[in-house]
C-alpha cells in the first residue's frame, strides 16, 4: 500500500491480476512498483520509455526517481534508444553499444549528442 501511494498509484492495482487490463502506462508503472517491493540491488530497466505517450513518461520516470531516492544505493541500467526519458532522469554515465561492443562513454551529454548525431556518428568506432 505504501509504495501504491508513494508511486500516485490507485489501490485497486492491488487487486488485478498481474497487468490484466492495464494500460501500457500502467503495465510500466506495475514494474517499477515491482522493482519497489523487491528491492534488487540492481534493476535492469529495457526501454521502459517504448510505447508511452508523454503522460505516461513523466510518470515512469518520476516513480524511478522515487523508487531511487528512498534506495540511493540501487543500481539502475536504463536501456533505451531515446532521449525524452533522460529529458525526466538524469544518468550518471551512458554507454553506446553497438554490434555488441560499448563504442563511447559519458555522461548526459553523450545522451544529447546521440539524439543530434544519431547512432550511424559511431560506426566508425565500430570498426577501430
Amino acid at each position: 500500500m505504501e509504495w501504491t501511494k508513494r508511486l500516485g498509484m490507485d489501490d485497486r492495482f492491488q487487486e488485478r491480476y498481474l497487468n490484466e487490463g492495464f494500460s501500457g502506462g500502467e503495465k510500466k508503472r506495475n514494474e517499477i512498483l515491482q522493482m519497489a517491493m523487491m528491492e534488487p540491488d540492481v534493476a535492469i530497466l529495457d526501454e521502459t520509455d517504448s510505447g508511452l505517450d508523454i503522460d505516461a513518461l513523466r510518470l515512469v520516470a518520476d516513480a524511478i526517481a522515487e523508487v531511487r531516492s528512498s534506495r540511493p544505493t540501487l543500481g539502475i541500467l536504463l536501456i533505451t534508444h531515446y532521449q525524452r526519458i533522460l529529458d525526466h532522469l538524469t544518468p550518471d554515465a551512458v554507454h553506446v553499444l553497438l554490434d555488441g561492443r560499448i563504442v563511447a562513454n559519458g555522461g548526459p551529454e553523450l545522451a544529447r549528442r546521440i539524439e543530434a548525431e544519431g547512432f550511424e556518428a559511431f560506426k566508425d568506432e565500430v570498426a577501430a
